[in-house]
C-alpha cells in the first residue's frame, strides 16, 4: 500500500472526532460521550490534541440542545486547555480558540473540584479584525467557527454582526474557490448572527456546501450548528 498520502494519526484522530460530534449533533443523543465515541480519553494525547484542533466544539451538542455535557467529554477539553496553551507569540485566531474553550467549559460545565488549579484567560483582543481586508476576515472568522453559537457574546461575535455584507461576499468567493470548510464556516456565523442578505440563498448554498465538501466532517459539523441554529430561531 502506498503509504505517502496516509493521514496523520492526529489528522484521523480530528476526523473521528468531529465525525461523532456530527452524529450526535444529528440524533441529539449526547448522554453517551462524544470522545469516548472517537476513542479519546484523557490519556490519549493525539486524542487530546484533536479536542484541541476542533476547540469547544467537542461540547457543542450540549450547548445547542441545552442539556449537560458528558463528564468524560469535559475532562478531555480541560485536559487540552492544561496541555495546549497558547504561546505568548501564538496567532490570534488561537489564542480565541483557547479563550473560548475556557469560557466554554465556566459556562456549561460543572465546577472543577475543590482544590483543583483555576485556568483564568481574559478575553483577548479583536480590533485586528476591525479594518481586516474581507478577504482575510472571513477567513479568520471560519477558523473561529466554533465561536458562532447563542449566548455566547465575545468581541469576535460583535465583529462578525457587523461586517456581515464582508462575511456574505466571503462566503460567496470560498463557495466559488471550492473552499469547502471555509465557506461553512462564514455560513455558520451569518447564521449565528442572523444578519445574511436576503439575497444570498444562504440555506441553499450550505445544502450546496455539505454536499460538495461533506467528506471533512468538519464541514457537515458547521453546516449542521447552522441548521439547528437557524431552526431555534424558527421556534
Amino acid at each position: 500500500m502506498d503509504q505517502t498520502h496516509a493521514p496523520s494519526p492526529l489528522a484521523g484522530a480530528v476526523h473521528d472526532l468531529a465525525t461523532e460530534v456530527v452524529l450526535a449533533l444529528r440524533s441529539g443523543d449526547h448522554l453517551a460521550t462524544v470522545c469516548g465515541a472517537a476513542g479519546i480519553d484523557e490519556e490519549n494525547r493525539t486524542g487530546i490534541a484533536a479536542a484541541r484542533v476542533i476547540g469547544a466544539d467537542v461540547l457543542l451538542p450540549s450547548v445547542l440542545y441545552g442539556r449537560n455535557p458528558h463528564p468524560g467529554d469535559v475532562a478531555v477539553l480541560d485536559r487540552a486547555v492544561r496541555e495546549f496553551p497558547p504561546k505568548p507569540d501564538a496567532p490570534a485566531a488561537t489564542a480565541w480558540s483557547h479563550w473560548h474553550m475556557i469560557s466554554t467549559l465556566r459556562r456549561i460545565a460543572p465546577p472543577p473540584p475543590p482544590g483543583a488549579p483555576a485556568v483564568t484567560y481574559e478575553e483577548p483582543d479583536a480590533a485586528w479584525l476591525e479594518q481586516a481586508p474581507w478577504q482575510s476576515f472571513t477567513h479568520q472568522l471560519s477558523v473561529l467557527a466554533p465561536l458562532a453559537v447563542p449566548a455566547a457574546p465575545s468581541a469576535v461575535q460583535r465583529a462578525a454582526a457587523a461586517r456581515a455584507v464582508d462575511l456574505a461576499r466571503g462566503f460567496v468567493r470560498a463557495v466559488r474557490r471550492r473552499d469547502w470548510l471555509q465557506a461553512a464556516g462564514a455560513g455558520r456565523w451569518l447564521t449565528a448572527t442572523g444578519g445574511e442578505p436576503t439575497t444570498l440563498g444562504l440555506e441553499r448554498g450550505l445544502d450546496f456546501v455539505e454536499l460538495m465538501g461533506g467528506h471533512d466532517p468538519r464541514v457537515t459539523l458547521h453546516v449542521r450548528a447552522a441548521r439547528l441554529m437557524a431552526e431555534a430561531r424558527t421556534r
